[in-house]
Parts: C-alpha cells; structure tokens; sequence
C-alpha cells in the first residue's frame, strides 16, 4: 500500500504546524467528539472523524481559518472497571488487553509491563489517548494537538466545576429521591457509557404499576403497563420453578419473585426478606382482586419472567394475547375462567385478544410473533379504545385520556405501587447486572425545566442540520428528556463542587466541552496554573464578565471570542438522545446566542459485512491497522463514497478491493501523463475533456457546500474517470496523457481533501513547493455547454442506432443518417411558441405528421445544437469505428425514403 507515502507527507504536515492556526480571517471551527481512551478505536468510530476532516479540509481550501482540535475522554466508570479487572486478575480482560496491545507493541515482556500498570486507571487513559492520536495521525487528519486536553486534568476539573455553578444558579441543577439506572455491584448510578451497547442500544426506565391483589397475609405484587386494563382480570400468572420472597415494606408484606425482591431494595426504604417459596407453592391458589375483591385464581405460566418486573403477572385475557393463550393452553381453567372484555374498539369484537390470535394461528404461547401482536393490540385500544360499562367511574371514557387517571387512581386508593425497571436487560461494561434504584438525595441535571427546554427548542430552530430532517427528531428528544442523574459516587472525573463524595459523570462533564478547545493552548503557553481558574476568571472568558486582573486573561477571552461557536459538529445518531442533545442543553443555558452552536451534522452507523462489528464475529477492523492494511487514502475515499452520510455504511472487502482498483487507475492516470506536457493545439474532443471537468468541479461544489461528499466524489472521482476513458476511446492514449495535464492541477486540488496524501504527493511532483492542504479550492471556471452538448449529441445518435440493430437483428453494411433541414427547425421554434400556428404553417401531411412527433415527444425542450450536420461530420470517423460499418451523412442517395422524415435533435437513420 501507500504507508510510507502516507507517512512521508504526515511527518511534513506535522513538521511545518500546517493545521494551528491563528486567530485571523474568516473562521471555521468544526468538532467531533472526543474519543473514549479506553482502548484502541475501530473503522466504526472512524467514520466521524473521517468526516469531519474532509469537511475540516474542504472549508480550509475554500478559504476559510479552519479548527479542527482534539481531546480525549477518560472519565468515568468504564477504565475504572477495566483496571479492577486487571488487579483482580481477570484472565479474560487481561488477554483482551493484551490483544489491543500487539497492536502496538511487539515485545511480550513490555507488554506484560503495560498490562501490570493498567492497574492503575490512569495509565490507561495515558497510554490509549497517545496511541488513539498516532492513529489519527496515521489517518491524515488535519487536527491541531496544540489543542488536545484529557477530562481528568486539574484545568479541565475546574472547567467543569465552572459550568456547574452556573447550572445551580440557573436553578438547573437540584437534589431528589428518581429512579436512576444503577449497578448494584459498583454501588454506583450508571449512564450510557457505563452500561455495555448503551451507546447503540439504549437502556431506558420504564414505570410499571405492581398492582396488589390480597393473599394471606400480605399482597402479591403483579406489574403491569396497562393499568386500564385491571378491570377485566381474571387470574395472575406465575412461573412454577422460579423463586419468590415475601417481604415486609412500608409496613406491609408483598410477594414477588427473588430477582424483583432485590430491586424493591433499591426502590422501597426498609426491605426485608421474610421467606423464599418456589413457584409452584401458589399455583391452585387464590388472591383477590383490588377493585371489586373478586377472588381469582393463581395459575402457572411459562411465558413469565421472574426478571421482568415483579415476577407475577395479571391475566387479562379479553386484551391480552399471552393470557389468551396460556389459558387456551389449560382449557381456560376447565371452563372456569371466562374473558372478561373492558375495551370496546370499532369493528372489533368483544375478545380482541381471541381475534388476532386465531387470525394469526398462534399455536402455544411460546411463538415470539405474541409480542409484536401484543403491541399491535396496545396501540389500538390506547388510540381507539373507549372503557367499557364495567370499568367504575372510567366507564365511557377513551383510554387514550385516562391512562395516567387510573393509576393516579390506584396508587391513591392503595391498589398498586410503582415499579420501576429497565427497558432491556443490560449489565455493565464489567458484566454486572443493572437495575433501576431510586437513590436517595441523588443530585440531578433538570431536563424537565420549561424555561430550559424553551431555551433549547429556540437554539434548534436558529441552527442548521444535516440532514435538516433531524430538527424535529431533536425537538422530540428535548421533550421527552427529564431529571438526568448527573454524580457517581466513583470514577474518575471531577469532584461535585456542592457535596463532597460526588463525581460528576461521564455524560456530563462533556457538553459544553468544545469551548475549553479554544484556550487550553493559551492557559498552558502562558503559565496559568489551575487553581488561578476561579469563577471570575472564567467568567470574564466565556461570558465577557470583566473584574480587576482580567488583563492577564485578555489572550484567552480574545481567542474565545475569535472562535466560538462551533460552526459544525459531527457525530453518529447514536449521540442524538444523550451526547448531542445536552450539549444543546448546555449551551442554551450558559452562553448567549451568537455564542451557541450553528450547526450539527448526524451520521448513520458503520456496519462491517452487514452485522454490527462485534469480537466474536470477527468482523471488527481496528483504526491502527488501516494504514498498513488498505492505505489511509483508500479508507477515506471508501467511507466518503460508500453511502450517503447519513444511511448505513458497510465495510465489505470485496467493494474496498473493487474501489482500490479504481484508485489505482487514478493513479496510473497521473503518473503517466507526469512526463507529458499540454498540447498547444487543442482539438474539439479536448474542450470536451476541458468543459466536463469545469462542469464536474461546478458540481461537486454545489454538493460539498452541503456537505454531501459522496455526491461530489461522484462526480470528480468516478464520473471524471468515466470521461477520461471515453475521451481516450475517441482520441487515443497519447493524447489522452498530454491533454490531462491541462487538467491535472485541479483534479489533484479538487480530490485532496478526501485523499489528501496522494494529492500531496502528486502536487510536489508536478513542481509545486507548497502544500496542496493549503491551496485554494478550484474554481469552474466558464463552461461551454455547447461542446458537451455536441459530444452527447453523437451518442445520442450512437444510441439510436444501436438500438435499431438490436432490435431488428440487421448486421450493417452501410448506415444513412439525415439531419432535419432549416424548414423543419423553423416549424419546431414556433410550435415552441404557438403549436396552432405551427400547424397552419404546415405545408403537407409529411411537415403536419412531423410537427405532430416533435410535440409529442417535446423536442424543442432539448438542448439540441444548431449545427447537427457539422458535429456529425466532425465525429464521423468515430461513429463508423463504433458501428464497423461504412456511415454516410446527408447523402443525396436516400435507398429508404428517410430524409425527408427527420427531426430536429433527432436525424433519421436508415441501415442496409
């Protein structure tokens, strides 16, 4: 591959400081978020950055002062958990690690000494940030790493506790008992870092209702998310071979399953296990009812999960479809057990549940299509659904508007309690289970203040999106959003400034992180110590706030000033529900309006092989290994033009290896017209050449203006290399090599922000003493359509006739092509203009039955060229070696009646 090319022109872009800029000019300052530094990145992260370089490159060539900086995430819990794993000798984390390590190191022995100081979190983050940052390097992208900081650092610890002081003043921030993800092994709350997929697989809180139906002594707690439905149970279920506890809560004794015990723990004050039973102990026995005291019985089911919820489940089989099977499965309890229906739906039956099952064919309540027929079962009675006469004082009323009323109800009338689990099975990064608790004076970030979310709606609407699909989908996340646990008790990060014991965690710390880029360098150039960031100092640099002894921070507050906001941020959907959306939260709090970011820009995820890249299926390609592998060039070009920015990207070798060959001609391309020099004579076919490459500059302008990449590397890249190899057909190799140097300049400028080392390289040798990254962006240029339009014209003509052969079978001899005289192009002009007088003019039933197909097929919509006999006998050498056949034009001899029938922009044709 290309590596040492590559790695030639990385070393003199670093050497030269080409990508620190200062502070002059018009800006651009561009962002991706910072990696977590936990271990080395693969092509899946490199997606984003990818983009946001050749985006850093594009606007840099346009003319722009572009920053483009970089840190590194190392807070939290997840390195935490890595190095306990590591010192408590883990032999599966160990060897995972030592596998990240051979990428980078080839001695065992240093190896083991690496992995020895992992047990110390730090060195972790240390170690994986300085070898994230080759990587990059090895990538060609153009960051400034004057700029690159880590979130443990004292300077950034004081950022932070800046932006949280003046979340609390805002009333933003406040202190309550909310249910929260949580780990009970690490003691800790636990957010989408912490918890395994969370980035891709979201792990939310979901509010069941644990209704209480009355058995012995106590009550048996049944979770259910459709509390309307309690009017028309008929049984609980219960899975006979899990465990149960009684416990004694809130004064009371509830029955629920052994794993639903050790969440109300966490849930309710003073928990305490009284005795365990296995399942089959309730089944045959009996509880009643909450509402009426209807006594129903317990019966045993094996669709139920002793780990979703409370373990028991109520039985509503009128609506539910896994009760109506599980008692078809048991003869409906030998015809005990009657459905009670409380949900009347238009144009359904009194049993909905029955209906759908038995349309379905579901055979035993173990066939997984139950779900997805539960849920569609759900949808239309919430929106469709009115309560039945028998549902107290909800009769009558639609089910979408009292919901929420009837469990207010229950929980009033001491019917049920709340329950609260997680949306997803889900363990930590360590593989420890992650439950929802209800942590008491946990501190919170509000995102349900109205005024914040006002503030918020109103920045989104001020910005650009890209795609601008995704304004509304952030407005859905700003609703939603609610009280966000913002502490951890462990971690690393930095110390809660208003409670001692808290770390604030991962999520975040990193909102409004973009603007420490901008003076991170400055602070350290000029000496500033961390403890001299007070709430003044950083006051008067991000907000303008001025005090005595603020000229020591003038540089600061000017390159601030100079920079901010972010005029694009760049990252994967995964980001919209958490990272994206808080730190538009952030930056409406804090900052004024011009100081809030302008724009954002989603990416779709990369898949490799069609699945999600995973270890196990041995599809995951680490960024380390790119350069040597394929070439960075290679890597960027494929993630650029594989799929639209904001759809799936696929890695699939075999498509990398089909566009390395294509690559390869560029290159062979360039190299053989090195030693060529441009012709002084230019011919028609080399203004063609000339103009399409002036029009596929143009367009691709247009595309990357929007920052759709992959539509203008279509057009440079693989169109133009479609038009050299048709203008090589016409002209021949040699000249094909002299007239490219003509435009050789412009393509290698027009293509380096995407494959910036080759374009380096090439520039050099075609004599430049400058770098390509640096120079200006080509412009168009003045097109002349009219010798684009001639070449399209004759293969258009081409076309026709090939068309004629195939279907008709002929194998020619000789082909007549005639080209509408000056009447005919008259007649077309004015039916342009008026197809009646057009028709008068009409001199014979040939002229009226040609005007009649010139409309029909709107030829004098065309880009027609006026001189069509001269561009055919111009091309006509090139016509009989396409057809290997002798091509007369306009001959006077017309063997088949054709040339008073031809059209303008359409010659006929005759073949013998």
């Amino acid at each position: 591959m290309n590596s040492g090319l590559e790695k030639k022109w990385q070393e003199q872009w670093k050497g030269k400081h080409i990508f620190e800029p200062s502070p002059d000019g018009k800006k651009f300052f561009i962002t991706v978020p910072y990696p977590y530094a936990n271990g080395p990145l693969h092509i899946g992260h490199g997606r984003a950055y990818t983009y946001g370089d050749v985006i850093a490159r594009y606007m840099r060539m346009r003319g722009y002062n572009v920053l483009f900086p970089m840190a590194f995430h190392v807070t939290g819990t997840p390195i935490l958990a890595i190095a306990d794993s590591i010192r408590n000798n883990n032999s599966e984390m160990i060897e995972l690690y030592r596998s990240y390590l051979r990428l980078y190191e080839n001695d065992d022995e240093k190896i083991d000494s690496i992995l020895e100081s992992f047990k110390d979190p730090k060195n972790i983050a240390l170690y994986f940030s300085e070898k994230i940052k080759k990587d990059f390097e090895t990538i060609g992208y153009s960051i400034d790493w004057r700029k690159r900081f880590h979130t443990a650092e004292p300077f950034y610890n004081k950022f932070v506790e800046w932006q949280y002081r003046k979340l609390r003043g805002m009333g933003y921030l406040k202190k309550g008992d909310y249910p929260i993800t949580f780990s009970i092994v690490d003691g800790n709350p636990v957010g989408e870092d912490d918890i395994k997929d969370g980035d891709t697989n979201k792990v939310t809180i979901i509010e069941f209702l644990a209704v209480k139906f009355r058995f012995q002594d106590g009550y048996i707690l049944a979770g259910t998310l459709r509390p309307e439905t309690i009017f028309g149970v008929t049984n609980i279920w219960v899975n006979p071979d899990a465990i149960y506890v009684k416990a004694r809560a809130n004064g009371e004794y509830f029955f629920v399953s052994k794993e639903a015990f050790e969440k109300l723990c966490y849930q309710l004050y003073d928990v305490e296990k009284i005795e365990e039973y296995k399942g089959d102990y309730f089944v045959g026995k009996f509880a009643k009812e909450p509402i009426y005291g209807r006594e129903i019985p317990i019966l045993q089911a094996r669709f139920v999960d002793p780990d979703n919820a409370t373990g028991f489940v109520k039985s509503v089989p009128a609506h539910a479809p896994y009760d109506y099977v599980a008692l078809r499965d048991i003869n409906f309890w030998e015809g005990r057990i009657k459905p009670i229906p409380v949900i009347r739906v238009l144009d359904m039956g009194d049993l909905p549940a029955k209906e759908i099952v038995e349309k379905n064919g579901i055979k035993d309540q173990l066939d997984p299509r139950l779900d997805e027929l539960s849920e569609e079962i759900y949808r239309l009675e919430f929106y469709h659904g009115i309560m039945g006469e028998n549902c107290g004082i909800f009769s009558g009323k639609k089910v979408s508007e009292i919901k929420e009323n009837v469990k207010d109800w229950m929980i009033q009338n001491n019917y049920a309690i709340k329950f609260y689990e997680t949306s997803r099975k889900a363990v930590t990064r360590s593989g420890n289970k992650v439950i929802v608790a209800i942590v008491r004076g946990q501190w919170f970030l509000d995102y349900s203040n109205p005024e914040w979310k006002k503030k918020t709606h109103e920045l989104i609407d001020s910005m650009n999106f890209y795609p601008p699909s995704f304004s509304s989908q952030f407005h859905d996340v700003v609703d939603w959003l609610r009280e966000r646990p913002c502490v951890r008790r462990r971690g690393l990060g930095t110390n809660f400034p208003f409670e001692e014991g808290w770390i604030i965690e991962s999520l975040s710390d990193s909102t409004i992180y973009t603007a420490f880029y901008t003076i991170i360098d400055i602070l350290r150039e000029m000496g500033i110590k961390p403890e001299e960031l007070t709430e003044d100092v950083l006051d008067y640099i991000f907000l303008g706030k001025e005090f005595n002894g603020m000229e020591r921070f003038k540089k600061a507050r000017e390159s601030f000033e100079y920079w901010y906001p972010v005029d694009l941020r760049v990252s994967s959907v995964a980001h919209l529900s958490n990272h994206f959306t808080f730190y538009l939260f952030h930056h409406a709090a804090i900052f004024e309006r011009n100081k809030q970011p302008r724009g954002i820009m989603v990416l779709g995820m990369l898949i490799s092989e069609g699945a999600k890249m995973s270890k196990s299926k041995g599809n995951v390609i680490p960024l380390a290994t790119i350069a040597e592998k394929y070439s960075a060039d290679l890597f960027r070009l494929y993630i650029i033009t594989n799929a639209d920015f904001d759809t799936v990207l696929d890695w699939r070798e075999t498509e990398v290896r089909s566009l390395d060959k294509k690559l390869e001609r560029f290159k062979s391309l360039i190299e053989e017209s090195l030693t060529y020099s441009a012709p002084t004579d230019l011919r028609h076919m080399d203004y063609y050449l000339i103009n399409i490459f002036r029009l596929r500059i143009k367009k691709a302008i247009e595309f990357m203006e929007n920052y759709r990449f992959r539509d203008a590397m279509i057009e440079i890249f693989f169109n133009f290399l479609n038009d050299i190899r048709y203008y090589e057909k016409r002209e021949g190799e040699v000249r094909r090599k002299q007239v490219l140097r003509i435009i050789i300049d412009d393509w290698i400028r027009a293509l380096a922000p995407v494959i910036p080392h080759l374009a380096e390289e090439y520039w050099h040798r075609l004599g430049h003493n400058t770098f390509v990254s640096l120079e200006r962006y080509p412009e168009p240029g003045d097109i002349d359509f009219s010798v684009i339009n001639s070449v399209n014209y004759v293969e258009e003509i081409l076309e026709d006739i090939r068309n004629i052969l195939k279907v008709s079978g002929i194998n020619p001899k000789k082909i007549y092509i005639y080209t509408a005289g000056e009447r005919m192009k008259h007649l077309m002009n004015l039916a342009k203009q008026d197809k009646s007088r057009a028709f008068k003019e009409a001199r014979n039933k040939i002229e009226y039955s040609l005007l009649k197909q010139i409309i029909s097929q709107r030829l004098f919509d065309k880009i027609c060229p006026e001189n069509e006999e001269e561009i055919i006998r111009n091309s006509i050498e090139y016509i009989k070696k396409e057809l290997s056949c002798e091509v007369i034009l306009n001959s006077e001899e017309d063997p088949g009646n054709k040339r008073a029938l031809a059209l303008p922009c359409k010659p006929s044709i005759f073949i013998v």
